[in-house]
């Protein structure tokens, strides 16, 4: 079994590093965790304000950010002494949305695990959900692992 295990550092995100390190999987199982970093749109129209340099420090700043992040998921993985389960990890560039769809059809994926922030309608126009674009156009099946909300926290109903 292939398991594609995609990560993005938030809380939602850890809960689905757990719910997987605390499943027996079968002998063979192949994880892989990705994270998908895509650099921030320039923050001025006017080209001559920018650094020569925006662009390369950009990429470096957030693809350290998105290898850390897949770093500290492999740790926690690797913690099961279980070692018939093969980790790897990758740091894919581009939109999250696409790069985790493409990853998943180049490697063959037969489970793709995300976290989801269970965001509301008017955030999800605004934001966008990653874990619903990839419900909706993964070849194959997908987990959607939910955060429990915090201790304290209160839920807003519609009116």
């Amino acid at each position: 079994m292939r398991v594609l295990l995609a990560v993005d550092g938030s809380e939602c995100s850890d809960t689905a590093v757990k719910e997987i390190a605390s499943r027996p999987w079968p002998a063979g199982t192949e994880i892989k965790i990705v994270s998908a970093f895509q650099i921030p749109l320039t923050p001025t129209p006017e080209a001559w304000a920018i650094p020569d340099d925006y662009y390369e420090q950009m990429e470096q700043s957030v693809g350290g950010h998105a290898q850390a992040v897949v770093d500290l998921a492999t740790r926690a993985l690797a913690k099961d002494p279980d070692t018939s389960v093969h980790v790897e990890s990758e740091v894919l560039p581009g939109s999250p949305r696409a790069a985790i769809l493409e990853e998943a059809d180049r490697w063959n994926a037969d489970l793709i695990v995300v976290g989801s922030h269970g965001y509301g309608a008017w955030q999800r126009f605004l934001l966008g959900s990653v874990s619903q674009a990839v419900v909706s156009h993964a070849k194959c099946s997908v987990e959607v692992v939910r955060c429990r909300p915090a201790a304290g926290a209160v839920e807003k109903k519609a009116a």
